[in-house]
């Protein structure tokens, strides 16, 4: 693009970087939903998916520092209620913990983030790096993916439910207030970024913002490709246990 979109433009423009970048599309992902994955692959994607939840009120937190006006910051905070929750136990975060118990893995263990890949570790770290050295239309736009997780949603619970006998629907149980949330944080958002992104090269910026989000979550879904399918994950990282590996050939 070289002019000037309009907004509606520039929307289907964003909507464009999710139909051909999300990871809706990753074969990991397909696999993780159609019931192909080992009981070891659902456990180190959970456990170094824990990583990028854990990071996602600290990402909101330093947007939120980044605000100058009362009005912005006040929607925002929702965002880390949302995964922090109002007090112990409650939040995104607590829930996806409840996703790694019912698998079995070690809550401190878990938590420490020890044992995810290096991968999943420079991925965080580089999306952290992002919402606080870009600008702050840029960190925003960022958030985007919103828009498209609710699809991603629906399909990877109903085909976890039917394919995995080791998970329940309170297994999943961090995926059932998410479709409502991520439609109300991508609307705000997204209205924000259609309204403050008014030259071309913001524009330009703001795309490039949500295909970068787009390519982490990609990359931390090849690292778990590579490592539990085609190679061996890092000597420190999880290794898939033979327990589930026998109960996936069963």
């Amino acid at each position: 693009m070289t002019g000037l979109l309009t907004q509606e433009q520039l929307e289907d423009a964003l909507r464009e970087v999710g139909a051909t970048r999300y990871h809706h599309l990753h074969p990991f992902q397909l696999r993780l939903q159609s019931g192909a994955c080992s009981r070891g692959e659902v456990e180190a994607w959970a456990l170094n998916r824990y990583l990028y939840q854990a990071c996602i009120p600290q990402k909101d937190a330093i947007i939120l520092a980044r605000m100058d006006e009362a009005p912005l910051r006040r929607e925002w905070r929702q965002r880390i209620i949302d995964h922090d929750g109002e007090r112990e136990g409650e939040g995104g975060i607590a829930k996806w913990l409840k996703l790694t118990d019912d698998l079995g893995l070690d809550r401190e263990t878990v938590m420490s983030g020890r044992l995810a890949l290096p991968a999943t570790k420079f991925a965080v770290n580089a999306y952290l790096s992002f919402v606080r050295d870009r600008s702050l239309l840029e960190a925003i736009a960022s958030s985007l993916t919103e828009l498209f997780s609710p699809m991603v949603i629906a399909t990877r619970v109903s085909g976890m439910l039917a394919n995995y006998d080791y998970v329940t629907k309170d297994t999943l149980a961090y995926f059932t207030a998410r479709p409502v949330q991520a439609k109300r944080d991508s609307d705000f958002a997204l209205d924000y970024v259609k309204t403050h992104a008014r030259t071309p090269e913001q524009q330009r910026a703001v795309i490039g913002a949500l295909e970068f989000k787009c390519s982490m979550l990609w990359a931390m879904l090849d690292a778990l490709e590579h490592a539990y399918l085609y190679a061996k994950p890092w000597p420190d990282a999880f290794q898939a246990s033979e327990r589930g590996e026998r109960q996936a050939a069963e």
